[in-house]
Parts: structure tokens; C-alpha cells; sequence
């Protein structure tokens, strides 16, 4: 007769990015949704919608066809042999999503969040921008689906962004300058959300980043998980195993959420590259995740920047995407338990490493991914024996003639 005790089966802890948010949309204590009760009917449809197509065939078989017929995907991943060798320390590789289609990460979630419209009915797509790299995405998905598309913009982004506002005009999207406040991202975002509730039936808000209230902060991050996925298959297969080190910049911070979903669950150090601009002094960077406090925004509670009176602080960076007072609540929260390692870099680390990929390696980065390259350059001569993988979130055709007008001497330099 047998008399041992069978053995209690134990099911096994779900990956990481299963295990938040919660029902109510909280990763921990961060996120949320916090708005007016009938635009609270609004986020349940969105999420009800989403839940239901996540696991329809018929949306998984049209997303995957899209990625890889229409954006291009897979993207690459390229080692900088020229780079790794200048710094002489740590290997530095590059996930290039510069190369998906229209010029930087945002399609990946664009192009999900207008199948999602399409399916629940909208007959507008309502978004902000501030480098323009979603707003020239949001448009190439309404175009696609044959949306009407609205992009609130600030002025001083618009000025800085010209190219791309342009772009966002050929798409067939109207552009909707932002005249108050600061005049970028942050006012870009509020006009775009007074936009959205004047016709909340009718219209949806697309947002550009892992923020916003629930189910934004999750839709977005499952649209972007594909890089992650995609990064570690590949890194894998080209050195055989997993890299040591993986880098991305952080704004509301989609790309690096992105990329960092596909190894929360590895042995790899996660660095999040926020935009310390001129300075540690308030209104003189955008670095809300290692400066700021906890704080509700746009719908969700996170990390922000606050003045004296605890109201969103003025904030400022080079890079028009990664000028906003809060960051995505995942970000928060992989930060409070000490997942992520959260970094900056200064606006002229910036610029340097914008000439300094350009001229080594013949890649033209976007100024918010050169916030990455610059840190991953620092992170490299620290460990010389490591591999550092960089999301290469965009490419700089956007920033060109902002860069060449204000930091033209840097071209006359030796990289």
C-alpha cells in the first residue's frame, strides 16, 4: 500500500507581463484610470473591445499580415562594429526600428489601435504628437483604413518638427496647432483629450505612449511586445546567447517598454535613458521617473514633475518625444521593484551621440533614441566585456534641420 503523500501540483508564476495590470488596470499601486464617469463608459467599451479581438483569429491573422507586409517586420538587429570599436569597450547592438515602415516604433501600436477602432465603429482617430513620429504613424494608419485623423501638436514641436508635419499633411491628416501653456507635448495632450470628449462615441483617442488611463497603458504595450520578441529571437541567434544589457529612452516610454517586455523575465539589466536636457533644475529637463514623485495625469497616476503647487511642472528636452512630465505607470512600477534601472542622459550627450552614430556606422538616429545611444556609449566603456542591445526607437530624418540649425558646429567635429 502506497502511503506517501502525492505531490501538490504548483502552477507555474506567469511571465511578467501577464502578471500586471490588474482588472482595474493598476500596475501596483500606478495607473488607473482616473476620469469623468461618461468618459469612463467609454475606456470599458475600448476594453471590452480589445479584450475580445486580442483573441480573435481574424485580428491576429490582419495585424500579423500588416506587420509584415506593410511595416516591414522584422526589423533587424545590427551589431556597430565601428562604434563598439571607437569606445573600445562592451559591444553595442542596435534593434532598428528606424527601418519599420513610416520611420520608427509607433506603427506597431498604431496600426493595432486603428484595427481596434475600425472593429468597435469609430469614425475618427484623435491623437497627440510631439516628435511627430505618431502623429506621421496614426496617419499612415488612417490612411490605411481610410480614418479621418486629428493630431493636436504643439507649436514649438511643429516649429522643431517640420518634416514630419508635413508628412502627417500628405497622409491626409489634419494638424491641429496647440497655442497655450508651454506649446508641446504635455498642452498637446490636453487639447487632444478636450478634443476627444466632445464626441467620445464617434471618435477614439489613439494614444501615443504606455500612458493615458486604462486600458491605454496595456493596449500599447501588448501592440510593442513584438519588439521585444523579436529582439531577444534575434540576438539569440546571432551570438547564441542573451544579451547582458538592453537600452531604451523613456518619455511616456512605449519603445522601451517595448523591448523591455520581451526580457523581464531574463537575467539582462534593464536601463531606461530619461532626457536630462540642460540640467538637474526643475523646468530644465524631462527626467520625471529620477526627479519626480507620485502624481495623477491625463487619467493614471505615475511618476511627475510638479511645481510648488503640485501641478504639472514646466519640463523641457531636446527631443520633442521625450518632453513630457510623467512617465508611463509599468515604468513606474518596474522601477519601485527594482527591475529596471532608470538613467539619463543630457542634451548634449545627446547631440554627440546623433553625430556620432551618423559618422561611425552611416545611421541618422531620431534625437530621442540618440539618448539611448549616448548612455549605451557610457555603459560600454563601464563594462567592457558586456553586450549592450539598443532600441533604436527612431530614425532622424525629422531631425535634421532642427539639429543643423542649432548644433550645425557639432558637424565640423572628429567622431
Amino acid at each position: 500500500m502506497n502511503t506517501q503523500t502525492p505531490t501538490q501540483y504548483t502552477r507555474p508564476q506567469l511571465p511578467m507581463h501577464l502578471q500586471v495590470p490588474d482588472e482595474r488596470g493598476f500596475f501596483g499601486k500606478f495607473g488607473g484610470s482616473f476620469v469623468p464617469p461618461e468618459l469612463q463608459k467609454q475606456m470599458d467599451e475600448i476594453y471590452r473591445g480589445y479584450q475580445h479581438i486580442c483573441r480573435s483569429h481574424d485580428f491576429i491573422r490582419e495585424l500579423r499580415s500588416i506587420r509584415k507586409h506593410f511595416q516591414g517586420r522584422p526589423t533587424p538587429v545590427y551589431y556597430c562594429k565601428n562604434l563598439s570599436d571607437k569606445v573600445g569597450g562592451g559591444r553595442i547592438y542596435l534593434k532598428r526600428e528606424d527601418l519599420n515602415h513610416s520611420g520608427a516604433h509607433k506603427l506597431n501600436h498604431c496600426m493595432g489601435e486603428a484595427l481596434l477602432a475600425k472593429y468597435l465603429g469609430k469614425k475618427k482617430l484623435i491623437a497627440e504628437t510631439g516628435a511627430g513620429q505618431h502623429g506621421v504613424a496614426l496617419a499612415t494608419a488612417g490612411a490605411y483604413f481610410g480614418i479621418p485623423v486629428e493630431i493636436h501638436m504643439g507649436e514649438v514641436d511643429i516649429a522643431k518638427e517640420h518634416p514630419n508635419v508635413v508628412r502627417m499633411k500628405i497622409l491626409g491628416a489634419k494638424v491641429v496647432p496647440v497655442t497655450f501653456g508651454n506649446r508641446t507635448l504635455k498642452e498637446a495632450v490636453d487639447s487632444a483629450f478636450d478634443a476627444y470628449l466632445k464626441d467620445p462615441v464617434n471618435s477614439i483617442y489613439c494614444i501615443g505612449s504606455v500612458m493615458g488611463p486604462h486600458p491605454f497603458p496595456l493596449m500599447v504595450r501588448e501592440f510593442q511586445r513584438v519588439v521585444g520578441i523579436e529582439a531577444r529571437e534575434q540576438f539569440i541567434e546571432m551570438t547564441g546567447e542573451l544579451p547582458n544589457n538592453v537600452v531604451a529612452c523613456i518619455g511616456g516610454g512605449s519603445n522601451a517598454m517595448g523591448i523591455f517586455s520581451g526580457f523581464l523575465d531574463d537575467p539582462v539589466d534593464l536601463h531606461g535613458v530619461e532626457p536630462l536636457g540642460r540640467g538637474a533644475k526643475l523646468g530644465d529637463h524631462a527626467a520625471s521617473l529620477t526627479y519626480g514623485k507620485e502624481g495623477i495625469m491625463h487619467g493614471f497616476n505615475s511618476i511627475m514633475l510638479t511645481d510648488e503647487k503640485g501641478e504639472p511642472a514646466p519640463v523641457y528636452s531636446v527631443a520633442s518625444g521625450l518632453d513630457y512630465p510623467s512617465s508611463g505607470p509599468e515604468h513606474a512600477y518596474l522601477k519601485s521593484i527594482g527591475r529596471t534601472k532608470t538613467v539619463t542622459a543630457t542634451d548634449a550627450e545627446a547631440i554627440h551621440a546623433f553625430f556620432q552614430l551618423s559618422r561611425l556606422e552611416g545611421i541618422i538616429p531620431a534625437l530621442e533614441s540618440a539618448h539611448a545611444v549616448a548612455y549605451a556609449v557610457k555603459l560600454a566603456k563601464e563594462r567592457p566585456q558586456e553586450d549592450i542591445l539598443v532600441n533604436l526607437s527612431g530614425r532622424g530624418d525629422k531631425d535634421i534641420d532642427f539639429v543643423m540649425e542649432k548644433y550645425g558646429d557639432y558637424a565640423d567635429k572628429e567622431y
